[in-house]
């Protein structure tokens, strides 16, 4: 697999290669360098369109992917990709998950839990208040602390969770590389993160931070993340594209309500009118999330089967999804009596439905 990677890597080089065409070729070839030396009518089987086969072989030529690996290698980014055993359960779970990750630093598996924090970059007096009080007691319970790295409401959040020795990702719109580290007056504080957990990006060596490249970013945030907090932000900032994502993802959304006369609080505000939890204090997330310690729930969370059937749907529910036809096939259970259990074992929290009847074991 590790000589695979710079296959993965090679196809990530701006090739129209993103996330749901990267699942068709992964889901076609045993491997990424059987896909990288593939040939039209191959590429044209694993679903490709036309003018992206085209492209594709157009530039491939162009790309070593032995010299793409060995500039990551200059400055210590590694990769992870989809199929790792190692990629953040939580992000593999969403509607378009990232084919590969950079990654500087590491994430562990107690990033599982994990709040995205986001806001405006003009943060105000109060929401400077706000942001050290709520995030230094979230990274004190064990909770890594998820965000964009942007000036204001995200870097004080990095910065809060550093503070108390917390754990901190941050998400990049940019290459991973330190050249383009964006707000680039960040660097050195990307450079604390790394060492107090991760700096990531789904984009490769060398990507600009572009505008397009942030409202894909804050997919990734809210992704890793078991539930999103807005401390400010104005009826149009981008930090809202986030709580859209963490929406679409089934996530929590929460929000710091504020000021009705200022402008930084329309956002939070409008989203507590719209159904977001409103939060005054860490302990709000931590009971509504019911992780009052992660490292007590961590060793408390093992699912206790209650019944026969429950034991038997156990034994084949992971943190992988996997379909109910499927179940019923491996159970050797009737269907509707799978049906009937599946329903029961969500309603007590076990298992969660991800949609299209696709399972998994609640977080």
């Amino acid at each position: 697999m590790t000589n695979d990677l710079k296959y993965w890597n090679a196809f990530n080089q701006r090739l129209k290669i993103g996330a749901i065409r990267f699942k068709k070729l992964y889901n076609h070839f045993d491997n990424m360098e059987q896909a990288w030396h593939a040939d039209s009518s191959e590429f044209d089987e694993a679903g490709l369109e036309p003018k992206v086969i085209d492209y594709l072989l157009i530039k491939r030529p162009t790309i070593s992917p032995e010299q793409e690996m060995e500039k990551l290698a200059k400055e210590n980014i590694k990769i992870i990709t989809i199929k790792n055993k190692n990629y953040p359960q939580l992000l593999k779970e969403i509607y378009d998950p990232p084919a590969l990750l950079y990654i500087k630093g590491e994430i562990k598996p107690e990033d599982e839990f994990a709040i995205g924090v986001v806001g405006t970059r003009k943060i105000s007096q109060y929401g400077k208040q706000v942001v050290p009080d709520i995030v230094q007691e979230l990274a004190s319970n064990k909770i890594t602390i998820v965000s964009g790295m942007a000036l204001g409401a995200d870097t004080l959040a990095h910065q809060a969770a550093i503070a108390v020795k917390g754990r901190t990702i941050a998400v990049l719109g940019s290459g991973p590389n330190d050249q383009n580290i964006y707000p680039y007056a960040n660097k050195s504080l990307s450079e604390i993160i790394a060492n107090n957990g991760a700096v990531i990006s789904e984009y490769p060596y060398g990507t600009l931070p572009l505008k397009q490249h942030f409202p894909s970013r804050n997919r990734i945030i809210s992704g890793l993340s078991l539930g999103t907090l807005v401390i400010e932000a104005p009826e149009n900032s981008g930090a809202l594209i986030t709580t859209r994502s963490a929406l679409e993802q089934n996530r929590d959304i929460f929000a710091i309500p504020g000021n009705i006369y200022s402008p930084n609080s329309k956002g939070p505000n409008n989203l507590i009118k719209q159904g977001a939890k409103p939060v005054t204090c860490a302990q709000d997330i931590l009971d509504e999330l019911n992780l009052s310690m992660a490292t007590a729930y961590q060793q408390t969370k093992e699912i206790i089967p209650e019944t026969k059937e429950e034991e038997v749907l156990l034994k084949i529910i992971t943190k992988e999804p996997i379909h109910i036809n499927k179940i019923v096939q491996q159970s050797k259970m009737p269907a509707h009596q799978v049906s009937a259990t599946l329903t029961m074992m969500e309603m007590k929290g076990k298992i969660r439905n991800l949609g299209a009847m696709n399972y998994v074991l609640a977080r």
